[in-house]
């Protein structure tokens, strides 16, 4: 079973710069969106079903910002929009599925990038993001977490730790929530795999970043240890160029 995860950075912009042919041609079981930006009515979803696919939503009260969505082929036997904390959910940022053989859970962790204010609400939102996943891994621990974290966890995660070491993003209470919550009992894919430099998720527009690789690795795949026999391999794709960020992958064996 092949997984992507993506943020878009707008689904209708990402569209335009030719989403849909790259998902044609890649085929996942199951395609993770953060940051759609839109409604589910603003966009023409008879083009994923075409595909086989069956749209899942969670969009925001406010248009135009954040919104996570789950395009899968696999008939999922329960879904959950939303954590139930209504300060979160109105921001769209949490869908669940249950599958027969794991549990997945698509997020869009809020940025603190734009001031104190908001980095004071991305910590609160972390500690009870924690708690709840610490609730459904008791729960389930055949769970799957992916989307965009908004955090670089370690040196080998961002091209130039120092000079970012008091940017929202990778701040030390931000890179120690990260390994608290993998102490919980998740596996970071990608680095289950790949231990080499230079894999990022994310650039910036500014300086020509992306063309650099300048970037930040703050997209992950994460899975509970009791999956750690089923991981296959786990991947980011820097040339699929729709958005900011690219798209990572996880393929699952059962």
């Amino acid at each position: 079973m092949k997984l992507v995860s993506y943020n878009v950075n707008g689904i209708r912009a990402a569209l335009n710069k030719g989403l849909y042919q790259w998902l044609k041609e890649e085929n996942p079981d199951i395609f993770c969106v953060q940051e759609a930006k839109a409604h589910s009515d603003d966009v023409d979803l008879f083009s994923f079903r075409e595909l086989g696919y069956e749209v899942h939503w969670h969009q925001a009260e406010k248009k135009g910002y954040s919104g996570v969505a789950v395009f899968t082929k696999q008939k999922p036997e329960n879904v959950k929009v939303g954590c139930g904390i209504k300060d979160y959910d109105k921001e769209g940022r949490i869908i669940q599925l249950d599958f027969s053989d794991f549990k997945l859970v698509n997020v869009y962790i809020p940025s603190g990038s734009s001031g104190e204010e908001r980095q004071a609400y991305k910590m609160t939102w972390l500690k009870d993001f924690k708690d709840y996943i610490d609730k459904l891994r008791s729960e389930n621990p055949r769970l799957v977490i992916c989307g965009d974290i908004n955090i670089a966890h370690r040196e080998i995660d961002i091209h130039n730790p120092v000079s970012n070491k008091k940017s929202s993003g990778f701040l030390p209470e931000e890179r120690q929530w990260l390994t608290e919550f993998l102490e919980l009992g998740f596996i970071d894919t990608f680095r289950h795999f790949n231990q080499d430099p230079d894999h990022y998720s994310w650039w910036s527009f500014r300086a020509n970043a992306r063309n650099n690789n300048k970037g930040w690795r703050i997209d992950y795949f994460f899975a509970g240890k009791k999956l750690e026999q089923n991981l296959k391999s786990a991947a980011i794709h820097p040339d699929a160029r729709h958005s900011d960020h690219c798209p990572i992958s996880l393929e699952l064996q059962f």
